[in-house]
């Protein structure tokens, strides 16, 4: 217990050794996360760090996939970078805690969180871009490389930092055969990607997957869907923005529309029957925020009567509203007016806090206050669900004992 979660926890008027989590969160790939681990006969082939016309690259089996550091805003002097200036950085340039998991702890006792769910950057926030690697042989390793990385920082961290675990989504047997595997080395959650059926494969609504959902539920695993885990939902713009804006106002509403991306995971996970036929798989909308999901829940609710007239009580035993109550869960950060009416609808052990950082949205440095302003009306036992227990019982964290 730090002095300065004692006094997050003052601001937020809660017990003073409440553990908040942060979940959602994301880490720059360091460098030499994947050349450090792979066999000998794949580390000129697995991502690298390339200096390329002066500019640190990501590349992978000799093809370039994108900036290396890019993703991250704040400065090595603690300064938050603004707009599209961010693009411009890279390790040299962003503070050590974005891409060191070591300094990352660091920074959350200086902001007073206690854990924190990690997801990635480089190959997508839901680990899309993997699919693009041909040799499939390569590109599973490459995915359980990043896992492996995954449980060694949840370890080295002493259960601080929790990566979800990335899918070979792109093959069922493949994709339950590292849920295990991952599960057993302690790993607390799964990544799911949003469209496989963008590449031809069935849709996640599709009987395809319910070996996926069946582990999930065996295991007691929660699957994550970020925001713009597809292939066709990733770009920073989108296809949101109307052509004659200039690029930051193209970021301004490629990443507020980005968030309701979720919505239609949302809508089709639950009309898809998903829900329906796996009652104990949990489900969270990462980064997504909150105060839209009532009307659109409301609006499920509506359609469902109007446009599947007989499905309520024969194809469905819930209405929308309810399945979401039972199972599924979404995140807030820089939302402030209209969170308590949400935590409200939703339910209170269906939210959860988090930051974001080290992205353009992130919640720096000010996340406490901006988290004390959306939470201060609600009861303390919302507070205490929102701000630590609900990510703590959906993630089965492994927090100090004194705690339990």
């Amino acid at each position: 217990m730090t002095s300065m979660q004692t006094t997050v926890n003052q601001e937020l008027g809660l017990p003073a050794d409440l553990l908040i989590i942060d979940a959602d969160t994301h880490l720059t790939e360091p460098r030499d996360l994947w050349t450090s681990r792979a066999p000998a006969k794949y580390a000129d082939r697995v991502p690298r760090v390339e200096v390329i016309d002066g500019r640190n690259t990501w590349v992978f089996d000799g093809a370039i996939v994108g900036g290396a550091g890019t993703s991250a805003v704040v400065d090595r002097a603690g300064n938050k970078h603004l707009g599209l200036s961010f693009a411009s950085m890279s390790y040299d340039d962003i503070q050590p805690a974005a891409f060191d998991i070591h300094e990352r702890v660091t920074l959350m006792d200086q902001l007073g969180i206690w854990a924190q769910i990690i997801y990635p950057n480089t190959f997508g926030f839901g680990g899309q871009k993997f699919v693009e690697q041909q040799d499939e042989v390569l590109r599973l390793l490459t995915v359980q490389i990043f896992n492996d990385a995954s449980a060694e920082m949840q370890s080295d961290t002493n259960n601080r930092l929790f990566g979800m675990v990335i899918l070979p989504w792109w093959d069922v047997k493949a994709s339950v055969a590292e849920i295990r595997r991952c599960h057993a080395m302690g790993m607390r959650g799964v990544n799911c990607g949003t469209g496989p059926h963008v590449i031809g494969l069935p849709d996640l609504g599709q009987p395809h997957w319910d070996p996926l959902w069946d582990v999930c539920a065996e295991l007691s695993m929660p699957v994550n869907f970020h925001i713009g885990a597809s292939t066709d939902t990733m770009s920073w713009f989108g296809s949101s923005p109307w052509p004659s804006h200039d690029s930051n106002t193209k970021l301004a509403i490629g990443s507020a529309m980005m968030y309701l991306s979720n919505a239609s995971v949302m809508a089709n996970l639950i009309y898809g029957g998903v829900l329906e036929r796996h009652p104990t798989v949990q489900f969270v909308s990462v980064e997504s925020g909150i105060g839209w999901i009532p009307f659109f829940l409301q609006s499920l609710d509506y359609q469902q009567m109007q446009s599947t007239p007989g499905t309520f009580g024969t194809r469905y035993s819930l209405t929308p509203s309810e399945y979401f109550r039972r199972q599924m869960h979404a995140c807030f950060w820089f939302e402030e007016a209209g969170v308590a009416e949400a935590v409200a609808t939703l339910g209170d052990t269906n939210v959860m806090f988090e930051t974001d950082y080290p992205h353009p949205t992130c919640l720096y440095p000010d996340s406490v206050t901006i988290a004390s302003n959306a939470v201060r009306s609600l009861p303390e036992i919302s507070r205490r669900r929102v701000m630590s227990d609900n990510a703590i019982r959906l993630y089965n964290l492994p927090v100090p004992a004194t705690k339990r």
